[in-house]
């Protein structure tokens, strides 16, 4: 029998979501969204309205991944998901950097 499979387009302009419509997205239970924002996996901004962004829901469906398919620890699964942001970024600025040499 197949997994039933639940498509969730969120784009950066997407209005944020609710903790419950990112669980949802995600594919993760209640139970553990609120023990990665417990645990500090999931940083949320607690000053304003509970909106969540395409990149926290990017990061919390890769956390679950790596948890459920290399049985990884939270922490450890949050430290890979760290490194892997990290390198985006570095590769984005150097994107940006070969543009303005280029020019």
């Amino acid at each position: 029998m197949e997994p039933d499979v639940l498509r969730v387009e969120v784009t950066l302009e997407t209005p944020g979501l609710d903790a419950e419509a990112l669980c949802r997205a995600a594919g993760v239970a209640p139970q553990w969204w609120e023990a990665a924002v417990r645990t500090g996996l999931v940083v949320i901004d607690t000053h304003g309205a509970a909106d969540f962004d395409a990149a926290t829901l990017r990061r919390v469906r890769r956390l679950a991944w790596l948890q459920h398919h290399f049985d990884a620890d939270p922490e450890l699964a949050a430290l890979v998901v760290d490194l892997e942001e990290e390198v985006a970024r570095l590769r984005a600025r150097l994107q940006r950097l070969n543009e303005r040499i280029c020019e």
